[in-house]
């Protein structure tokens, strides 16, 4: 009969400062061992290298400027334009029977398509500057009638699309810089809109009519459009210059226009109160899709996936190690309970990880973002506050993930195995959302349940819901708000602790 061997129970009481000690000696086994101290630096050092190497090797000196809006963010403002001055107060009506998009099916071939956001309208804007401020009264491919002003602000009017049989009519009045859109479904009957302040609209704006057609959707990518209006009555009254109106294309060269079409270009015909407008390209705030040279902290940050290497190994060795020296007896023997060891060791190693990554977010960001502008590389504007959660986030991240490692090596009870899961569940993952055709329903699916969602820390772009574009973690848009993402990967790690605490309590040493 095989003898049941009882684990070795120490009969001191642990109190606070028993667990303060226990606390020490985890420290002083953390900082005396090369090998760890060497992984940590190491984590830090690849955080800071990545980034000058991203910042260095992008270069895009010699790129038109990107167009930013009044409130600082990069936009996309290239439309076809028929205008005239507007010197002080006015306004403007005129009714849209048709909005009709093509969509190219081949190098000179193009398809009757719908483009949900495409727009057709009215117009008042500071100048033909690209950001410059505006307001604008419009009728979309899908969205209905919108009254959307400085790029971000979008309201929405009457519903259902333009056509033969459902005209909709549009006005805006400008009075100083308040400007006033209504919509009417018969040219009588007015329902305003909205009214906006346009601050900056100056003593002489430019207004009139606009169409603008950003690019389809198709799967994984985009197709350049371009969307044809018509328009009818068009009346003015106020401080409107006399004379012809003036047809422009604005942004032509902007890196955040997509450009017409082969074979097509923005056109204006008719007069006397009746037009027909052919345009491309968009008004609304600049997107990853619409802007792929532009840069963000999260590429800059792109050593965190070697650090997350570095910090994994380190955190599966830190118990591992003990287990494979038959050092675990001594730490046991000298702990009054078991479950505390594992919780120093946890908090130990949480503590420097976070500290090295934070100290590697820090140096890394300002390094690498300084030599991609340097290089000419547009980086997405970010609040100061969102700065300090990128930084944090990413230190909190690898901090939880050497945990993770930790919980793991102690149930696995040696480093390969420990160290091979962690990165099958957080690196796996990442690889996989790193592949640019990975269809978006998996990549979501990925980071919503599996360790990697914590990456999601590091996102600082946002998505709009009136610019259709393709919001997929390769593209830097995560399913999950930053700290959600990261309370997945804390699950888990939560859960391992456990699992492992449970195990360890319970099996001999």
């Amino acid at each position: 009969m095989t003898p049941t061997v009882t684990p070795y129970r120490s009969g001191r009481r642990a109190g606070r400062h028993g667990f303060l000690q226990l606390l020490h000696a985890e420290w002083t086994k953390f900082r005396t061992v090369r090998g760890s101290v060497i992984g940590m630096a190491a984590a830090a050092l690849m955080m800071v290298l990545v980034a000058l190497l991203a910042g260095a090797s992008s270069d895009q000196k010699g790129s038109p400027p990107v167009p930013v809006g009044p409130g600082g963010e990069p936009v996309t403002d290239s439309f076809y334009f028929v205008h005239r001055p507007l010197a002080g107060n006015g306004s403007i009506t005129v009714s849209v029977s048709a909005l009709r998009s093509s969509i190219p099916t081949g190098p000179a071939n193009l398809r009757p398509g719908n483009v949900p956001w495409a727009k057709a309208g009215l117009i008042i804007k500071q100048s033909t500057r690209q950001g410059s401020p505006y307001a604008a009264i419009m009728v979309t491919g899908s969205h209905g009638v919108r009254m959307q002003d400085n790029f971000v602000n979008d309201t929405a009017g009457l519903p259902a699309s333009v056509s033969s049989a459902s005209v909709r009519w549009l006005r805006l009045d400008r009075s100083g810089d308040t400007v006033t859109g209504y919509a009417s479904a018969d040219g009588t009957r007015w329902t305003r809109v909205g009214t906006v302040h346009v601050s900056g609209l100056g003593p002489t704006a430019q207004g009139g009519l606009f169409v603008a057609s950003p690019p389809s959707v198709e799967g994984v990518g985009t197709r350049g459009s371009v969307s044809t209006a018509v328009f009818e009555d068009l009346r003015v009254r106020g401080g409107w210059a006399g004379g012809s109106w003036a047809g422009d294309q604005l942004g032509p060269e902007s890196p955040s226009f997509a450009g017409y079409p082969r074979n097509t270009s923005g056109s204006f015909t008719g007069s006397d109160g009746s037009f027909t407008v052919t345009g491309a390209g968009d008004m609304a705030p600049a997107v990853r899709e619409t802007l792929p040279t532009g840069g963000t902290r999260g590429d800059i940050l792109t050593g965190t996936f070697a650090a997350l290497i570095a910090v994994i190994v380190v955190g599966a060795l830190f118990i591992s190690t003990e287990y494979r020296k038959n050092l675990i007896h001594v730490t046991l023997a000298a702990s009054p309970r078991r479950s505390r060891v594992l919780v120093a060791k946890a908090i130990v190693l949480g503590v420097v990880t976070f500290v090295t990554g934070l100290a590697g977010a820090v140096v890394a960001v300002p390094l690498g973002e300084r030599l991609a502008r340097t290089n000419g590389v547009y980086v997405f504007p970010v609040a100061s506050s969102t700065e300090l959660r990128v930084a944090l986030g990413t230190a909190a991240l690898l901090a939880t993930a050497a945990v993770l490692a930790l919980s793991v090596g102690a149930m696995f009870r040696h480093s390969a195995g420990a160290v091979t899961t962690v990165i099958v569940a957080i690196v796996l993952p990442y690889i996989l959302i790193a592949i640019p055709f990975m269809p978006a329903g998996v990549s979501d699916w990925l980071t919503r349940v599996t360790p990697a969602a914590a990456f999601a820390v590091q996102q600082t772009l946002v998505p709009y819901h009136q610019v259709t574009s393709i919001y997929t973690p390769y593209s830097g848009y995560y399913p999950l708000a930053p700290w959600a993402g990261l309370a997945v990967l804390a699950g888990y790690a939560v859960v391992s602790l456990a699992v492992a605490t449970v195990l360890l309590r319970r099996r001999d040493a």
